[in-house]
C-alpha cells in the first residue's frame, strides 16, 4: 500500500496515461509514428528533478512534464497535446484507488478465512453476550465470529462496488469539453470499444 501511494508510483501512473494518450493520437494520425517510438523509448522522469522544478513553477503537472521533456527531447511536444491537468490527475487517482482497493479486497479475503475458521473452532465456546454494554444471555464465541464474518462479507461487497465506481477515467481536455482533443482518444486510451464520457480503466 505504501508503494501505491508514493511519489514514484504516482508519477509512473501519470506517465502511463500520457503515453496511452500519445498512442491514441498516433493511431489517429496526429502524432508521427517515429515520434511515438521515441516517446515510448525515452519517456521517464526524475522525482527529485520534478520537486526542484515545482519549487519554481508552483505546478505539479508542469514540473512533471518538464522533467519528462528533458528525457524525451524534441518529440516531447506531442506529450500532453490537447490534454489538461485533470485528465492526468483524476485518471491516475482512479488507477491508484483501484490498485489500493484490490489490496484491501485481498486482505479482506484472508480475514474472512480466519473468521470462518475461528467461528467453526469456537462454535461451542460459551461466553457472555452483551446488550446495552452489560451482560446478557450466554452465546458462543463462534457465533460472534460468524456474525463478524457476515459483516465482513457485506463490507467486501461494498468494497467491490466502490472499486467498480471509482474505476473510470477521462481524457477530455480543458474543462472536459473535448474542445482540443478528439473523444476517440479517450475511447482508444481506455482499451474499450464502448463510447462513453467516462471510460472504465483497463
Amino acid at each position: 500500500m505504501t508503494y501505491i501511494w508514493n511519489s514514484e508510483n504516482r508519477f509512473k501512473k501519470w506517465l502511463e496515461i500520457e503515453v496511452l494518450a500519445c498512442e491514441a493520437l498516433a493511431a489517429q494520425g496526429k502524432i508521427p509514428a517515429e515520434s511515438l517510438s521515441t516517446i515510448r523509448e525515452r519517456a521517464g522522469f526524475d522525482v527529485q528533478r520534478i520537486d526542484e522544478i515545482e519549487e519554481t513553477v508552483k505546478h505539479d503537472v508542469i514540473a512533471f512534464l518538464t522533467s519528462v521533456s528533458e528525457k524525451v527531447g524534441e518529440d516531447a511536444r506531442y506529450i500532453h497535446m490537447g490534454l489538461t491537468s485533470s485528465d492526468i490527475l483524476d485518471t491516475s487517482l482512479a488507477v491508484l484507488l483501484k490498485e489500493a482497493s484490490e489490496l484491501l479486497i485481498a486482505d479482506l479475503d484472508d480475514l474472512l478465512v480466519v473468521l470462518k475458521d475461528r467461528a467453526l473452532e469456537h462454535k461451542d465456546t460459551i461466553m457472555i453476550g452483551r446488550s446495552h454494554g452489560i451482560h446478557a444471555e450466554p452465546i458462543t464465541f463462534g457465533l460472534k465470529m460468524a456474525l463478524w464474518y457476515q459483516e465482513m462479507e457485506r463490507n467486501r461487497t461494498r468494497l467491490i462496488s466502490a472499486k467498480k465506481t471509482i474505476s473510470c477515467g477521462k481524457i477530455a481536455g480543458a474543462v472536459g469539453t473535448f474542445s482540443f482533443i478528439d473523444p476517440g482518444v479517450e475511447e482508444l486510451s481506455s482499451g474499450t470499444d464502448t463510447p462513453s464520457f467516462f471510460q472504465p480503466l483497463p
